[in-house]
């Protein structure tokens, strides 16, 4: 039996179905199964063992050219790739009009979110079958119950597994010594921070012995790090990574704390301490979720004080 994955985006979003790709090894031990993803996030389920085939799509870049001829040769593309082997299931967890037409040009029966859990209830038009899952659970527990009851298996037994692992960085500018990860950066402006509580909470880790490694992806970003990296003195701003060199630096993190970005679920995924920070939005329904010591701290409209983020810090380093 095939098993197409249709998750597409955001990098929060893809890291919470991995479990999914880990109870359908679990369950289904002979199912080979492929994933559909946007390119920005394709070395994400390569991380993951149990799955065969990544095909990597460009939705956000086309929607830019909509009738470039060169957006229309890699929907060409997309579709040969997705319809070349016939699928015993195609599950689109995403439930967006996006996603469901992408998963409506595979061969096999599609399966998906009932127009009352569905993200976009037009999304359900295009499935063969639809199951509602309830809109109160966490992410990864959605789109673990759906995958169960599309495919017919029950989570009974199955424990929660990301089932990914990354070796850690090696690279020069890394400390010799352990470091804790600070993610600085996220997609909106409301959801950052205060400069001058990442200098508090990093000063209190140095205390510890620590030092603090700040990456950052956008020139703005690496500017923001290298200020308080600056200000810290035992502190890197680390250069621009990709996303398997992001996983690889967490991987040997002792703890990795951040705001609300996908990157801070990458770390949960990869089983190192968390601690996750919400300033503009809401950590119940998608705050980090993982089998490592983890915390959630914040809210929409109230961020985190610095003593609070250094208590849970130093509880969680013991």
């Amino acid at each position: 039996m095939r098993i197409l994955l249709v998750k597409t985006s955001s990098l929060g979003d893809v890291i919470h179905n991995l479990p999914v790709a880990s109870d359908i090894r679990r369950a289904l031990p002979q199912a080979e199964i492929d994933w559909v993803v946007e390119e920005n996030f394709a070395e994400i389920p390569r991380l993951h063992l149990a799955v065969s085939r990544v095909i990597p799509v460009a939705v956000r870049r086309w929607r830019k050219s909509p009738v470039s001829p060169a957006t229309w040769r890699e929907i060409g593309q997309y579709r040969r790739l997705a319809s070349a082997d016939f699928y015993g299931a195609v599950l689109d967890t995403q439930g967006l009009l996006k996603s469901a037409l992408l998963a409506s040009q595979a061969q096999g029966e599609k399966l998906g979110h009932a127009a009352d859990s569905a993200r976009e209830p037009l999304a359900t038009r295009f499935y063969d079958r639809s199951f509602s899952i309830p809109k109160n659970l966490h992410a990864v527990d959605r789109n673990r119950q759906l995958a169960a009851a599309a495919l017919g298996y029950t989570l009974d037994e199955l424990p929660l597994d990301y089932g990914i692992t990354a070796p850690a960085l090696k690279a020069d500018w890394l400390p010799t010594n352990e470091y804790v990860v600070l993610l600085t950066a996220t997609s909106r402006a409301d959801k950052e921070w205060p400069e001058m509580d990442w200098h508090a909470l990093g000063c209190a880790l140095i205390a510890t012995g620590l030092r603090c490694v700040l990456p950052g992806g956008s020139t703005a970003e690496r500017m923001r790090t290298a200020r308080i990296a600056q200000s810290l003195g035992r502190a890197i701003a680390a250069p621009a990574m990709n996303l398997t060199d992001l996983a690889g630096l967490m991987a040997g993190a002792r703890i990795v704390i951040g705001v609300d970005t996908g990157l801070v679920h990458l770390a949960a995924a990869l089983g190192r301490p968390t601690i996750a920070l919400y300033c503009a939005s809401d950590p119940l329904l998608t705050g980090v979720l993982g089998i490592a010591p983890h915390a959630n701290l914040g809210g929409n409209g109230a961020p985190p004080s610095a003593a609070a983020v250094v208590s849970a810090a130093l509880k969680l380093l013991g």
